[in-house]
């Protein structure tokens, strides 16, 4: 029986050395001021507008049909009236469908996109959780508040910042590079 409780004890006082080194991060801080974050922001916004101008590209020849219709529509027959007014329904049918294809298309992008700083975002936190011996480093947000309280000498999320700055910043010729082969492939708004 001593034997058992020496046996316990030691494993108890093993167990205790064990050193837990936690931190925590707020992963909406991380999110706005990661370069990769405002770069994918900057890139969405600029492929947003570039689709929304080829919209307006293919509703300029649309508009000028119903201002032709309306000026012309009280020369034609009731029969040539209904059959332009359904033409001109089947286009703008057609140009809406493109719109939510794109709209469609923007999103896909964006959430793709999401995903990847995400990866990123973890991969990176997994290497420094590492590189600097921390056991866990919990993730909070306004929206989630998984840490409700955390002591501001563990909050970790200016240095984890600069960190993955840094680490992006040294990796930017690469990202860059993917992303003119991704924007090189610019699929058709039809």
């Amino acid at each position: 029986m001593k034997k058992l409780v020496g046996a316990l004890a030691l494993v108890f006082i093993l167990a205790s050395c064990t050193q837990v080194k936690i931190a925590h991060v707020d992963v909406e801080e991380i999110l706005k001021e990661y370069k990769g974050s405002k770069k994918a922001e900057e890139e969405m916004k600029a492929r947003s507008e570039q689709m929304a101008n080829e919209l307006d590209q293919l509703a300029i020849p649309f508009q000028q049909k119903v201002q032709e219709y309306q000026q012309n529509s009280q020369s034609l027959s009731s029969s040539d009236r209904q059959a332009k007014e359904q033409e001109l329904m089947q286009e703008q049918q057609m140009i809406q469908q493109r719109q939510q294809m794109a709209q469609q298309q923007v999103q896909a992008e964006g959430q793709k996109k999401i995903d990847k700083i995400n990866e990123d975002i973890e991969a990176f936190l997994e290497g420094y959780a590492k590189s600097k011996g921390y056991t866990y480093i919990l993730g909070t947000s306004e929206q989630t508040k998984s840490v409700l309280y955390g002591e501001e000498s563990l909050n970790i999320t200016a240095e984890v910042i600069e960190a993955l700055n840094t680490d992006y910043d040294s990796k930017e010729p690469e990202a860059s590079s993917e992303v003119q082969t991704e924007s090189e492939e610019p699929a058709p708004v039809n």
